[in-house]
C-alpha cells in the first residue's frame, strides 16, 4: 500500500491556537483567537445568537449597520478579538464561576461560531486567577 504523505506547514501561530480557539468569562466577554476571528471573516461586529434548548452562543459574523450588531474589539496585542455580551449573562442567568475555554467549538454551514456551554471547561488561567482571588479575601 503506498503511503499519501501530507506535509504540515510550519507557520506564525503557535499550535494551540491554530484552530478555533474561544474562551468567555463571568462577565461575558467573549474572546476569540486572531486565527479563529479570520476563520469568520473577519467581521467588524457579530450577532449574538442564544439557544436556550440546547444552552448554546451563536455568534454570527455580520456588520455594524445591522440591528442588534455587537462590535468586535482588540483584546490583546497577539489579535485577539472580544465581543462583550454581558446582556447575554444577565438575560438568561448564565453564571460562570471563572473563564471557560469552548474545547468543541465549531462554524456550522451558515458560518455561525457556536458555542456549547455544556460541554465549556475551566480554562486553566481563569482557574488559577480565581485561586488567587480566593487565597487573598
Amino acid at each position: 500500500m503506498k503511503a499519501e504523505w501530507l506535509e504540515i506547514k510550519r507557520g506564525d501561530v503557535l499550535p494551540q491556537y491554530a484552530g478555533i480557539y474561544v474562551t468567555m468569562n463571568a462577565a461575558g466577554h467573549v474572546v476569540l483567537s486572531r486565527v479563529t476571528y479570520e476563520m469568520l471573516g473577519a467581521p467588524e461586529a457579530f450577532g449574538l445568537l442564544y439557544d436556550r434548548v440546547n444552552n448554546r452562543i451563536g455568534l454570527k459574523p455580520t456588520h455594524m449597520s445591522m440591528k442588534n450588531a455587537y462590535p468586535v474589539r482588540v483584546s490583546n496585542k497577539s489579535g485577539a478579538k472580544m465581543i462583550k455580551a454581558y446582556r447575554l449573562i444577565s438575560e438568561h442567568r448564565i453564571k460562570l464561576p471563572h473563564t471557560v475555554k469552548f474545547e468543541d467549538a465549531e462554524i456550522d454551514e451558515d458560518g455561525i461560531l457556536v458555542l456549547d456551554l455544556r460541554t465549556a471547561v475551566a480554562c486553566r488561567r481563569g482557574l488559577a486567577r480565581a485561586r488567587r482571588n480566593t487565597s487573598v479575601n
